[in-house]
């Protein structure tokens, strides 16, 4: 920091601890706070939302990859000794989870990275600029306020130095001039900013659920297919009503536990137990 930026910054310190004393009189602005609060309030849920959205893929990413090594792990279970048609069963599901991670998350995430967290990372990209020139603002007008206070006391007070008063008048103009500009812009630019939730993020939103709808309807027509493999290995009829193939494996499959649960209790080395 320059000295010149340092004298400054303890200016403003002082300015700001004499307004907390009534010292120094604070510049109120309703209009620029009820904006400041808009944009905050703005700026808090669209980064949550980026962030959950991004979340969101990560999580996709991560189930997709461990249904992979599940169905890979469970592929060693079954190798030449194995029932054919169950081996045959294992090998579907295999290649349908592998085709669900190499071409249904991958269009995922093409898709969901392109409409959902692009447009959501630009619009979260433009918030430093901002708060960077709400700072800027609160700095001048601690300027513009220290300045007003020095007209005020030459006013009220005059110096013996008749050059002073016209010094601090043509100051105070100044530092009002910048502040004035600043505020201006900024109480024009952060409507628009926020307005333009409608032609930015609103399509990000149907893309977002559009996506999420793609990704689960390919899921399952590529897990569908293996439905009919898994119901002929539990003894199942799979070609009838889903609700009640899927009540019959579902109790085939509970008898099938029970059963084995009952054949390990019988295991000496289970007997403790």
């Amino acid at each position: 920091m320059s000295w010149s930026g340092f004298k400054k910054a303890v200016n403003r310190a002082a300015t700001t601890v004499m307004q907390s004393t009534g010292a120094v009189e604070k510049t109120i602005d309703r209009d620029f706070e009820e904006e400041e609060r808009r944009f905050k309030n703005f700026e808090g849920k669209v980064e949550r939302l980026h962030k959950e959205a991004k979340g969101y893929l990560d999580s996709v990413r991560a189930m997709t990859l461990a249904q992979r090594q599940i169905a890979e792990t469970v592929d060693l279970f079954y190798d030449n000794d194995a029932p054919p048609a169950l081996t045959q069963s294992v090998m579907h599901y295999r290649d349908a989870i592998s085709k669900l991670d190499d071409e249904v998350r991958t269009e995922l995430d093409e898709v969901y990275r392109t409409a959902v967290l692009d447009p959501l990372g630009k619009m979260v990209g433009t918030f430093p600029d901002v708060n960077e020139a709400i700072k800027k603002r609160q700095k001048k007008l601690l300027d513009y306020d220290r300045a007003r206070s020095s007209v005020r006391r030459l006013v009220e007070k005059p110096s013996d130095d008749t050059q002073k008063l016209p010094k601090a008048e043509q100051e105070a103009n100044q530092v009002r001039e910048i502040y004035e500009n600043l505020n201006n812009q900024l109480l024009t630019e952060i409507p628009k900013l926020i307005d333009l939730r409608v032609p930015f993020l609103d399509p990000s939103f149907e893309a977002l659920a559009k996506s999420q709808l793609r990704f689960n309807e390919q899921a399952f027509k590529r897990l569908d297919v293996i439905r009919g493999d898994f119901a002929n290995s539990l003894g199942v009829d799979g070609s009838g009503d889903v609700e009640s193939a899927a009540a019959q494996a579902d109790r085939r499959l509970e008898g099938n536990t029970e059963a084995a649960l009952a054949a390990m209790r019988e295991l000496t080395i289970c007997g403790s137990h």
